[in-house]
């Protein structure tokens, strides 16, 4: 093999192992936008689920997370206060555990995980009767349509939207 067919296969190989590589950063970053660590404080598991899904900290900036905790006697239109100690241990929590400079949980200022642009960028090719269905109600109704969402997988693959 002469030296211009050497350096052919070498581009090619080197070109070659560039795409995968990127491939493999894309794959990588769209399972991790699936993909958040489930609640697994058990104060905040039994005060905040008993009303809708413990949500993931990592659905949330840590500001935004303060301002939720701020607001629980007027949480959405109902006093969902905690005594003090679960009130700091859930803060502390949430804290601890919230999202950092990601596009998911960035600050963008809305009280509602719902509203926020990853949520709104996330489902916008849900038809709207969709959220209407009584199986459904709500978006923020996880688990009607993830299955595992309780346990932090939200896989756009295994949706099954209620009919």
């Amino acid at each position: 093999m002469n030296n211009a067919n050497k350096r052919k296969v070498f581009d090619f190989t080197v070109w070659s192992m560039s795409l995968l590589f990127a491939f493999g950063l894309l794959t990588d970053s769209a399972l991790a936008d699936s993909k958040v660590p489930a609640a697994t404080n058990k104060t905040y598991q039994a005060e905040c689920g008993s009303c809708h899904i413990a949500y993931s900290p990592a659905l949330f900036a840590a500001p935004a997370w303060r301002r939720v905790m701020a607001g629980l006697t007027k949480h959405f239109g109902t006093d969902a206060g905690v005594d003090a100690r679960a009130a700091a241990e859930i803060g502390a929590f949430l804290e601890s555990n919230a999202a950092e400079g990601r596009k998911r949980g960035s600050d963008s200022g809305v009280l509602r995980i719902t509203e926020t642009p990853w949520f709104t960028r996330k489902h916008r090719e849900v038809p709207a009767p969709a959220w209407k269905n009584p199986k459904v109600l709500s978006p923020a109704n996880c688990t009607a349509c993830h299955a595992g969402a309780e346990r932090g997988d939200f896989d756009e693959h295994a949706v099954r939207i209620p009919r």
